[in-house]
This record gives C-alpha cells, sequence and structure tokens, in this order.
C-alpha cells in the first residue's frame, strides 16, 4: 500500500492518545503504514489512504480538536475510509450502556452521518483523579463516575484489527 493511514486523536490527559498509538501498533504489525497525531497537528490529508479520528468524551462532548478536525476536513474525509472513536466512560460494563446509548456526540452526528464512517464505536477511558483540577473532582463526585483505567486493550486490539483487515483486503 503505497499511502499511510492516519490515526488522528484528541486528548485532554493522555488516555486517548495511548488508545490511538496502540491501534497505530496494531495496523502497523498488519503491514500498513501509519501516521499517530494529535488532530490538532494535521493540516492536510492528501498523503493519507484512510483515516481513524478519536476523541476523549468530556460530559458528553468530543474535544474541539477532534470537532475542529472533522469540519474542516469534512469534504476529503466523505471520499475515504473513515473510523471514529471515542473514549471515556469509566466503570465497568458496555460503555455505550454507561453513556445511556451515546455512541458518538449529537451535535456532530450530522458530519458523521456525511461522511459515512465504517464504524464508529466507544471504548471505556482512563479517569485518573490525580489528574483532575477542582471542578473535575467535583463533576466526578456529583456523577459518581469511577475512577481508574477501565480501557479495554483486547476490545480495541480486536477493533484495530478488523479495520487493518478491511483496509488490506481493499488494497
Amino acid at each position: 500500500m503505497d499511502q499511510k493511514i492516519l490515526i488522528a486523536y484528541a486528548t485532554k490527559y493522555g488516555a486517548t492518545a495511548e488508545i490511538a498509538k496502540k491501534i497505530g501498533e496494531v495496523l502497523s504489525q498488519a503491514g500498513l503504514q501509519t501516521d499517530v497525531l494529535p488532530a490538532k497537528r494535521v493540516n492536510d490529508l492528501n498523503s493519507y489512504k484512510a483515516v481513524i479520528l478519536g476523541s476523549a468524551v468530556y460530559m458528553g462532548f468530543w474535544r474541539k480538536e477532534a470537532v475542529q478536525f472533522l469540519k474542516t476536513h469534512e469534504q476529503v474525509l466523505a471520499k475515504q475510509p473513515v473510523w471514529l472513536f471515542s473514549s471515556g466512560p469509566s466503570g465497568q460494563g458496555d460503555p455505550e450502556k454507561l453513556l445511556n446509548g451515546w455512541r458518538f456526540p449529537p451535535a456532530q452526528q450530522p458530519i458523521a452521518d456525511r461522511i459515512h464512517p465504517r464504524d464508529i464505536v466507544v471504548f471505556h477511558g482512563n479517569l485518573d483523579i490525580n489528574k483532575l483540577n477542582f471542578f473535575e473532582k467535583w463533576i466526578l463526585n456529583k456523577v459518581k463516575a469511577q475512577a481508574g483505567d477501565f480501557r479495554d486493550w483486547d476490545a480495541i486490539t480486536a477493533w484495530a484489527t478488523s479495520i487493518a483487515n478491511a483496509l488490506l483486503e481493499a488494497s
């Protein structure tokens, strides 16, 4: 494959960046060339064959850098294979159920509808109380969210493997 796969992400404390890096590792191990970059550092998508975009979720919203990436690159993304992921819910159980069925920010759903992503998934996040500011700790207490690293690396690896397989089949 002569073009790279972009894994772009928006993170606040680094947990989503770690998920993006894992996805990049899985794709690289499958023989695909990848770039794993913060969404705000990506200016041009012309050298990429496909894009995976992920964002941390805070109070039901994607990070502004991920939203801006979608808006800026919507026309190009509509012509490429695209996968979207969110990370954020803490606690045990199905991440979508923990978010009351939320899979993607409603405000950005029209963009997703226009770009037709191959898949949209939600992964558990990592809520490190030591990194939170006073307001975030207050919110955490009010919503009774569980602190800890709840990321399911097997689920992340399986999802990335399915993307690698789809891209390899298409080449």
